[in-house]
């Protein structure tokens, strides 16, 4: 992968990947652009997210809204890289099953995100779930939460 990024004056670049060639806006400040430490949690937050919801369809889940948060809090000082970070899956739908999930998580933390991969060698990251079944008047209801764990191998 190559990616390229042109300056279009103060802070603001405007950079792309030779694979999609889709242009993204970035700024120190966040006036004009996203910062490019959020670009490395949006990118885990996506990579994840594409594959829980990818094995979730498949396992036939019915889900009717998907979200999936990462908390990356950063060092005090320079270069204030992430020390750690938190990603919650939040699931809503219709008699979504634990185990699915787990698995679908499980699946990608250890074999398809290569963002998690990489990022996991830097600093520890947990990953939680909350699973809300949706209700018919159209409020939601938290049915479980919990975290993944890797189980270590022997």
């Amino acid at each position: 992968m190559k990616a390229t990024v042109n300056w279009k004056g103060n802070m603001v670049f405007v950079g792309a990947g030779d694979s999609s060639g889709f242009p993204v806006q970035m700024d120190s400040g966040s006036v004009n652009g996203a910062r490019p430490m959020e670009l490395i949690a949006l990118g885990l937050a996506g990579c994840t997210a594409m594959d829980v919801i990818s094995i979730l369809q498949k396992k036939q889940q019915n889900i009717t809204c998907f979200d999936v948060e990462v908390d990356a809090p950063r060092a005090k000082e320079h270069p204030k890289v992430f020390t750690s970070a938190a990603i919650t899956y939040v699931v809503t739908g219709s008699n979504i099953e634990e185990n699915a999930l787990l698995r679908a998580i499980e699946l990608s933390a250890t074999r398809y995100c290569p963002a998690h991969s990489m990022l996991s060698q830097a600093f520890p990251i947990d990953l939680r779930y909350e699973i809300y079944e949706e209700e018919a008047n159209g409020e939601r209801r938290l049915t479980c939460q919990g975290a993944w764990q890797e189980v270590p191998q022997e």
